[in-house]
């Protein structure tokens, strides 16, 4: 299979901008879906995030593309605000050397008047949410009749995240001729469905070897359901991972458990759908900095996820889904690190157990919780803290005014200074607890850009 770039019918901007992007060997599924998009056939992906996917699809409705056509061409539905604005950033990257094109996000969590004005003005590409994208299309501020290609990214997370009647919605205002490419993690019969109703003669095209699992280090353990949060406990302060995340099957079991390891003393956090937007950011950017070490989240909440270092992967309770379970899993072992996945089993859970051993053609190794026990002096806590200062891009605020004001005006060493996220509003620095004082002093005290911010300790 030829992986160069090259070797594709490709317009020259596409082609060259690649070049300077350093790009130049495709992705397996780059390598499997772009010659099928490129000849406009319909496409069935599965293929999870940190694939290469979104470069695939964006190259493909950008090759067919027609800028003096001032018209949406386009549109590209994704389950959550994070992963459109990260989708509508990659497909501006990728065609940036193609003039005067202009890509549009929808998505809810967002003020609607911008959007308006923004709709007013027209776009090529619209990226974004199925709840907004409805919302527009009901008030006719989105017309959607020159469409002709249709991309359902994470399809599987909109359907579990309820969005289908949405989804059906705005199909059904998107031309019936047209090019549908429909990406899923998971495969389940829904998504069958689905397919088989908005696509013509979809090529299947599936990305094997997701996650190595030779490196993960898989043990089951049998517990009574009442013990289950001891158990957890007891796991974490054995096997002591940096950072850990904790699946469990509900939002409410999400909740309790996260509960219950704080008042342990555990830096434990949820993350789960009925959270505010900009509370699921904010987790998100203390685990991914190291300032929590548990995240307790849904398989659902979880997704688009990308922590390169995840010391263990405990399964709180077993999904009813195998394939699910090896995504689960997969969270740990990346890179060339050793994983962990422990697995708690209740005694109404073993028919799960023995459909995840079945699914992975292997044998589960089951070993005794009662040798495992919870030492309170052996719990992990995080060595940086977060902070939150009132200001981001839009008042010009850069991660170099940040790292400037800490480590010049305040003499913070550099060390001492972790993950630094500047989001529209707000910046947030990981800084080492010894340097958390200073900091914060520095903030409120000194200037950024010849203004004052506020900061608090999140």
């Amino acid at each position: 299979m030829n992986k160069s770039f090259s070797s594709l019918n490709l317009p020259s901007p596409l082609l060259k901008n690649l070049e300077t992007m350093g790009f130049s060997e495709m992705t397996e599924i780059q390598a499997k879906s772009l010659p099928l998009i490129l000849k406009g056939e319909d496409v069935l992906g599965k293929a999870k995030t940190g694939s290469g996917k979104t470069v695939a699809f964006a190259l493909g409705l950008l090759s067919r593309l027609e800028v003096e056509r001032f018209r949406i061409q386009a549109l590209v539905m994704c389950p959550t605000r994070e992963l459109a604005e990260q989708v509508a950033q990659e497909i501006r990257t990728v065609g940036r050397m193609i003039d005067n094109m202009k890509v549009l996000t929808l998505c809810g969590g967002t003020p609607m008047g911008p959007q308006i004005g923004s709709l007013s003005h027209g776009a090529h590409i619209i990226v974004g949410t199925p709840g907004r994208i409805m919302d527009h299309l009901l008030k006719r501020r989105l017309n959607l009749k020159d469409v002709n290609t249709l991309v359902l990214d994470e399809a599987d997370r909109m359907l579990d995240m309820g969005f289908e009647e949405e989804m059906e919605t705005i199909i059904r205002n998107v031309p019936a001729v047209r090019q549908t490419l429909l990406f899923s993690a998971t495969y389940p019969d829904e998504i069958r469905n689905i397919s088989g109703r908005i696509q013509n003669d979809p090529v299947e095209v599936t990305l094997e070897g997701t996650h190595d699992t030779s490196k993960i280090q898989q043990l089951f353990y049998e517990v009574e359901e009442a013990h289950r949060i001891k158990a957890t406990a007891a796991l974490l302060t054995h096997f002591q991972p940096e950072s850990s995340i904790i699946f469990c099957n509900t939002r409410q079991a999400c909740q309790e458990v996260a509960d219950a390891l704080s008042e342990m003393g555990f830096s434990a956090l949820a993350l789960h759908g009925e959270m505010e937007q900009k509370e699921r950011n904010q987790v998100l950017i203390q685990f991914a900095n190291k300032s929590v070490s548990v995240l307790v989240a849904t398989d659902v909440a979880s997704r688009g996820l990308d922590v390169k270092e995840i010391g263990a992967v405990i399964s709180y309770q077993i999904t009813p889904d195998p394939e699910v379970h090896i995504h689960r899993i997969g969270r740990t072992g990346r890179a060339d690190a050793e994983g962990l996945a422990l697995t708690l089993c209740a005694p109404n859970e073993v028919a799960r157990a023995n459909a995840i051993e079945d699914y992975q053609n292997a044998k589960i190794k089951w070993t005794g919780i009662q040798a495992v026990r919870f030492h309170a002096n052996r719990i992990i806590q995080p060595e940086y803290k977060t902070l939150c200062i009132d200001g981001g891009k839009k008042a010009k605020l850069r991660p170099g005014d940040i790292l400037g004001a800490l480590t010049k005006d305040a003499d913070v060493p550099g060390d001492d200074v972790g993950k630094i996220n500047v989001t529209p509003t707000h910046s947030y620095v990981a800084v080492k607890l010894r340097s958390v004082k200073r900091s914060l002093k520095q903030f409120n005290e000194g200037k950024m850009k010849g203004r004052k911010f506020k900061a608090r300790k999140l």
